[in-house]
């Protein structure tokens, strides 16, 4: 049976993965592939460090990446090195070498997709990605192949499974945002650093990947306006249950008449639908093409198997050859021109949920409503509970839900009645999921 030798490129803890499954599922491989992918190669930072798969004797971890680049035998590398370097130097010179590349690096796509990309095209070599949006959910070869008939419509998801994690432990267990993301991170869920996942960066990331292939976008993903969880108040979260719904850190990509709406933040979306019932370190995406309607993807985003799972997926295609064939006809980040222009966010309608804390005293909701009123915004519903102290009197939370109104009204209300004497600091602007 022929033999394809292939590498990896990053033994953490997905590369420890894939070498779990091309050493232990063989069988699985050569089913699908009608070839043995035969690891030839593991490269490694630091050859000191224990891995958490036993390899086979001969199979010695190496630092030393020229093993891969002049080892022409080599046809398939899984390139699993995070960040942006020496991850974008890396692959360039596995292309160079006559590589084709599978990765997981969904930051060095984001950041420099049209270098590589072009690079890759112009030596006749190819680039699979599946792994690095939404880990074992197989939203890319869904979009670029499975509805390649439909014009995607809306593309709405849970890209993130840490943030999501940390607010299903906010709202099922009442654990404050600091205790919940200390849980994700002894579970694995959350990097010590946690910030690109819970201020919507990785997010916003993997939206721009999936916005250039549904929808031709060329974005660069710091552009996505995004907000995060880590501001989450918890009250916020009862509200929306009083209300019948649920937050989540919704990613939206979605064809509106002047261009596409792009956006990550926390979202309210009605308790029942799919999206809102996605708990834990879960990602989900919710797809709508014109011919075949709405479809759902639920999986884990994230983890070591799941993730490997992906990748070794794109090792079969590619050494079967279909990756090659995918990858010509997409012509992914490519010079053309974008297909379609991104919307002025403050352009965009929703309804919103506004929250408020008031001096409790007459004439204060008047007030409110009559800036909202000025600037065009129709409300839909007011909760107003009992008065509570602070040390400067008596204040009362105040819950508004509008009816369908411009993003730039509503962030201009927001922003003069945020300078009333009568309200106090922090009112809250979520979008709500329509």
């Amino acid at each position: 049976m022929e033999k394809v030798k292939v590498a990896i490129v990053g033994m953490g803890t997905v590369g420890s993965g894939v070498a779990r499954l091309l050493l232990d599922h063989g069988d699985r491989v050569i089913r699908h592939a009608g070839k043995i992918l035969w690891l030839e190669e593991v490269v490694v930072r630091d050859v000191k460090k224990r891995r958490d798969v036993e390899l086979p004797e001969k199979l010695v971890p190496t630092d030393d990446l020229s093993r891969v680049y002049k080892n022409d035998e080599i046809k398939v590398v899984a390139h699993l090195v995070g960040g942006l370097e020496p991850a974008r130097t890396i692959m360039i010179e596995l292309l160079k070498s006559g590589k084709d590349v599978v990765t997981a690096n969904k930051a060095l796509l984001a950041e420099h997709g049209p270098e590589l990309f072009d690079l890759a095209r112009e030596l006749g070599r190819s680039i699979a990605f599946e792994a690095s949006v939404a880990g074992g959910v197989p939203i890319i070869a869904n979009i670029s192949q499975c509805l390649s008939a439909n014009q995607i419509t809306s593309l709405r998801g849970i890209l993130n499974g840490t943030s999501n994690f940390i607010v299903s432990q906010m709202e099922e267990v009442g654990a404050s945002y600091a205790d919940a993301l200390k849980e994700a991170q002894v579970r694995g869920f959350a990097e010590a650093d946690p910030t690109l996942d819970v201020d919507g960066s990785d997010a916003a990331q993997k939206l721009a990947i999936l916005a250039h292939l549904a929808f031709g976008a060329r974005v660069q993903w710091d552009e996505i306006p995004r907000v995060g969880i880590d501001q989450l108040d918890p009250a916020d979260l009862a509200y929306a249950q009083e209300l019948g719904y649920r937050i989540k850190l919704i990613a939206t990509a979605q064809l509106r008449e002047h261009g596409l709406e792009l956006h990550v933040s926390p979202t309210l979306v009605r308790s029942g639908q799919p999206l809102a019932e996605v708990r834990e370190a879960y990602n989900a995406i919710s797809v709508v093409g014109d011919a075949v309607g709405n479809v759902f993807f639920h999986g884990l985003g994230a983890g070591q198997m799941p993730t490997a799972s992906a990748v070794v997926a794109d090792m079969i295609d590619t050494a079967v050859g279909r990756t090659a064939l995918t990858f010509r006809t997409l012509q992914l980040w490519s010079q053309a021109e974008a297909r379609v222009a991104v919307c002025d966010p403050q352009t965009l309608t929703g309804r919103y949920y506004l929250r408020f804390t008031v001096e409790d005293h007459p004439g204060v909701l008047a007030t409110i409503t009559g800036v909202l009123g000025r600037h065009g915004i129709s409300i839909s519903s007011i909760i107003q509970h009992e008065a509570s102290q602070d040390e400067n009197g008596s204040v009362v939370p105040l819950v508004i839900m509008t009816h369908t109104v411009l993003a730039g009204a509503t962030a201009a209300a927001v922003a003069e009645i945020d300078r009333l004497l009568c309200v106090r600091p922090g009112s809250v602007r979520l979008r709500v999921l329509s």
